[in-house]
């Protein structure tokens, strides 16, 4: 199945346990014309099953989350969706928390609260060939 993706538009799923910061998210990507949010998971399970169900262009997940961490689901996405882009979000500035992510497939890694300009560019890209 082909992603029903606009012709320039990024479709990004966020995952985030922090409903609150998720939704604050989801507002201000969608600030930006080219992007939309096409979901919000709150959990690692929820992220791949609305992945699988959605494709997306990008997920945007948060390393701490309850039902499965934000890591084994970067793993099993890159998996599943190899040319998905998949941004990494953590409040945790420890670089063995940012490696774990990498190596599980992210494409980047941003640390809460210093992130929104570098997540935006990077979502800008995630559809160039």
């Amino acid at each position: 199945m082909t992603p029903a993706s606009d012709y320039g538009t990024v479709r990004v799923l966020l995952a985030d346990d922090d409903r609150r910061y998720a939704s604050a998210l989801r507002l201000l990507i969608e600030e930006q014309p080219e992007l939309t949010v096409v979901a919000l998971a709150h959990d690692g399970q929820e992220t791949i099953d609305l992945a699988d169900e959605l494709e997306p262009d990008a997920v945007v997940v948060d390393l701490h989350m309850p039902n499965m961490d934000g890591v084994t689901a970067i793993r099993k996405l890159r998996g599943a969706h190899p040319n998905i882009c998949l941004i990494a979000l953590t409040g945790d500035e420890s670089s063995e928390m940012h490696a774990k992510a990498t190596e599980a497939g992210a494409d980047g890694v941003l640390v809460k609260g210093k992130m929104l300009e570098a997540l935006v560019e990077r979502l800008r890209g995630a559809k160039t060939p």
